[in-house]
């Protein structure tokens, strides 16, 4: 009797140390997510170099917003056309996707300059030529002094302001529309909020240090609200563009057959899409 005791009680203590150990992994392995975190969410290092600072495609004028953590770049590119007798136009603010530079995007937001929008590319702090570290605090900072840049300028109608985010920056631009006017919004492959991702590496939602919760801000947008998804989206799962739609009071769902990648701005299907929705607000004539 005594010996099965005893092997019960060494049982015990294998397991009670087995437990400890892997107690002690998975706290090594949040640590290690919770300071790496910023690097996956941030991919800024693998992107290849940016042209050389004032060197501009054309027609592209360069701002450089100060900060109190570096200078950031943003760039203007005017409208192609217009009503020639109105004083002022609408105007697209728009934020890329973590692994993209605002350098990628002149070409894809020619569209939109071609029916009277002016495109304001607004670069993430540590992207590009630009200084600083990206997270959201520090992403929507600058948005907000971009964004107050732009309706100081003559040329724009601050009532016709639309926010634009593809992937992650669909929450920079929910994150301005808590704090600035727009008369509309445009979500492409975004999420709900990175806490919904938690799971996905086994950690608690509390982790994340950037929780963009876009699901709150569409909730809150009283003006239209377009979001395009793909069905087969790999990275940010349809549910997402779904659950976003679901929780918008005046939202439009766009669904598509594509992936997470396939939805550029200059896809057709997609372009008139976008141009259908601007018309129909009256953003654009």
């Amino acid at each position: 009797m005594a010996e099965k005791s005893f092997t019960h009680k060494n049982r015990a203590k294998r397991i009670m140390k087995m437990a400890v150990w892997i107690l002690g992994i998975y706290g090594v392995y949040l640590l290690i997510l919770f300071v790496a975190q910023r690097q996956m969410m941030f991919p800024r290092y693998i992107l290849p170099s940016p042209s050389p600072e004032g060197t501009l495609p054309a027609g592209v004028e360069s701002i450089w917003i100060e900060s109190d953590y570096g200078r950031v770049e943003a760039w203007y590119l005017p409208a192609s056309s217009g009503d020639l007798h109105s004083k002022a136009g609408p105007a697209l603010v728009v934020a890329h996707g973590n692994g993209e530079l605002i350098d990628y995007l002149v070409d894809e937001v020619a569209p939109f300059r071609d029916i009277g929008m002016a495109v304001l590319l607004v670069e993430y702090p540590g992207y590009g030529r630009s200084q600083g570290a990206p997270s959201q605090k520090s992403i929507g900072d600058i948005f907000r002094r971009a964004y107050d840049l732009l309706i100081q300028r003559p040329e724009i109608d601050p009532s016709r302001i639309v926010l634009l985010g593809r992937s992650l920056g669909g929450g920079a631009v929910c994150d301005l529309s808590r704090t600035r006017r727009s008369a509309a919004m445009i979500l492409v492959s975004t999420f709900t909020q990175t806490r919904a991702f938690a799971k996905r590496y086994l950690a608690p939602p509390i982790l994340i240090r950037d929780p963009f919760d876009n699901l709150g801000a569409v909730r809150d947008y009283p003006n239209p609200l377009l979001i395009t998804h793909g069905k087969t989206d790999e990275v940010i799962p349809y549910r997402h563009g779904r659950e976003l739609f679901q929780a918008a009071p005046t939202g439009t769902l766009k669904t598509y057959s594509g992936g997470h990648n396939d939805l550029r701005l200059d896809t057709d299907v997609c372009w008139k899409d976008i141009e259908a929705f601007l018309r129909k607000t009256g953003i654009v004539s």
